[in-house]
């Protein structure tokens, strides 16, 4: 660290949302040239802490001093013009537009009423090479990886003169590669005395790249520690308040049933390209089969089909011996199929419905829930009940709208209800993107659980260390295609990331 002056000082913030205290009179110091680790369960009140210093939320308490002068943040634009940026969990771009036109978005022209686009791109080059963020200035923002549109996030808020950075959860869309090269800029960022908050629930990554951490737990700072003073295991007992095992599942060869026969698949995306291409695996009872690869290879696209999402151009699909093939999202259900989608807010929930609504949203109009077309509230709030209780999730009721629960509640509901309902196969599609190492654990003994009770699995994940920790067998998509399926105690983290780059298995 080269300044050890406070850059950022927020002293006694109280935040309060309905029947939640989401921030408990919390101390955060960050000074200048840090990275600094932002640690916590998922509802801990890290996000919502930042969503303050960034002008989205008002405290009901406490105050914020930004290079020693106290400040009053009423909008994001108070924060940027105070020279804070933050790069969400969920990107804030516009599509149509090219890099640059993203990036120069809002402000001032040297030109007057028009656009000195040469020299905003020759701009944004520039920044991008000094960062070492690859990205072209010119292409168009649809176009581009998740982890490409991260680095244009990231861009525009340098571009505006950001000196403390804010990263939710920044490396949940990454590949390793990638990871790789933000560690490098966020290093030569701190080397050049800005400062960068790092929220994230990977604890390797945050012992890799962090200067000093702060933990929370249930909207309170535990501890704020030197990162070189501490470890994984000590770190995660400080969030969750007690000994995580951190347990790897026992690998088995399934000599199951065949629940699932996946021949010569070919499916499109949403702009009418092949996505999926003569794709072809079986999953076993009793056998999580994981999907590795970059995300935007296909494995959206072919979850999609396999959940009756996304109608499929050719090929053959069987679900315990039945041809499934571009039958309804609701015979999928009936048979037995469950999923965990890629996009919680997105497909997962209805955010403005309640915990219970959403518990019973695929099965409302099966009995014992509804009867003669009429619901059975009383039936519903006490399955709700059950779910809420048997899947851990923090709720103050039945009755809270999804939209006030945080991601990690999200996901627990979304699981709540896929286990309860899904009886033969399941498609996990990133199940714990985004979520802390507690949650993270808790997801993973489910799957485990539900494996060792006799069900097929499909676990898709962008996080390689998941894919190698749970799964019996490993299949690689790149491009569309599986260019290789392995055993997964025969597989290591190199020969995946070449699998991943194209190189296929010998």
């Amino acid at each position: 660290m080269n300044d050890p002056t406070p850059i950022v000082e927020m002293r006694g913030i109280v935040k309060r949302f309905p029947g939640i205290l989401a921030n408990d009179h919390i101390d955060l110091t960050i000074k200048g040239g840090e990275v600094h680790g932002l640690l916590g369960e998922n509802g801990a009140g890290k996000t919502t802490l930042m969503n303050i210093l960034y002008g989205l939320y008002h405290p009901d308490e406490g105050k914020i001093a930004v290079g020693g002068q106290d400040v009053r943040l009423r909008s994001p634009l108070d924060a940027i013009q105070l020279g804070i940026g933050m790069i969400h969990q969920h990107f804030m771009l516009v599509r149509p537009f090219t890099v640059t036109e993203n990036i120069i978005l809002g402000l001032p022209s040297s030109r007057g009423p028009f656009l000195d686009s040469e020299l905003a791109k020759e701009q944004v080059r520039s920044l991008a090479e000094r960062y070492g963020l690859k990205v072209d200035p010119v292409a168009r923002v649809g176009q581009l990886s998740v982890g490409q549109q991260q680095r244009v996030e990231i861009l525009s808020a340098l571009y505006r003169g950001a000196e403390i950075l804010i990263l939710d959860e920044p490396t949940a869309v990454l590949t390793p590669q990638e990871t790789t090269e933000l560690f490098k800029m966020l290093e030569t960022m701190a080397t050049e005395g800005k400062a960068v908050i790092f929220i994230s629930h990977k604890l390797s990554e945050i012992m890799a790249i962090t200067d000093r951490i702060t933990v929370l737990r249930a909207g309170r700072v535990v501890a704020t520690i030197e990162t070189s003073a501490t470890n994984k295991r000590e770190l995660a007992r400080m969030m969750v308040g007690h000994e995580l095992t951190f347990a790897k599942p026992e690998r088995r060869t399934s000599d199951g049933e065949t629940v699932v026969e996946v021949e010569r698949l070919k499916v499109r995306n949403d702009r009418g390209l092949v996505a999926v291409n003569n794709v072809s695996f079986s999953i076993h009872a009793g056998e999580i089969l994981g999907i590795a690869g970059v995300d935007g290879n296909g494995q959206a696209e072919m979850a999609e089909a396999l959940t009756g999402m996304r109608r499929v151009e050719s090929g053959r699909l069987r679900i315990n011996d039945r041809d499934m093939i571009n039958l309804s999202p609701r015979e999928y259900i009936a048979q037995g199929v469950g999923h965990i989608p890629e996009d919680r807010q997105k497909t997962g929930l209805l955010l403005n419905l309640s915990v219970g609504r959403n518990v019973v949203l695929k099965s409302f109009n099966q009995r014992p829930f509804s009867q003669n077309g009429l619901l059975s509230f009383g039936t519903i709030n006490q399955f709700a009940d059950r779910v809420i209780k048997n899947f851990d999730i923090r709720t103050p009721g039945n009755n809270t709208p999804v939209r006030f629960l945080s991601g990690g509640n999200q996901q627990k509901l979304i699981l709540g209800r896929e286990l309860t309902i899904t009886s033969n196969f399941l498609v996990a599609d990133q199940p714990t993107r985004g979520l802390d190492v507690g949650a993270t654990e808790y997801v993973h003994q489910q799957l485990i659980k539900q494996r060792e009770a006799g069900m097929a699995i499909l676990l898709i994940s962008a996080d390689l260390e998941e894919v190698l920790t749970l799964s019996d067998r490993i299949a690689v998509m790149y491009e569309g295609e599986i260019i290789g399926i392995i055993p997964a105690e025969h597989a290591d983290m190199e020969e995946i990331g070449l699998m991943m780059a194209g190189v296929r298995h010998q």
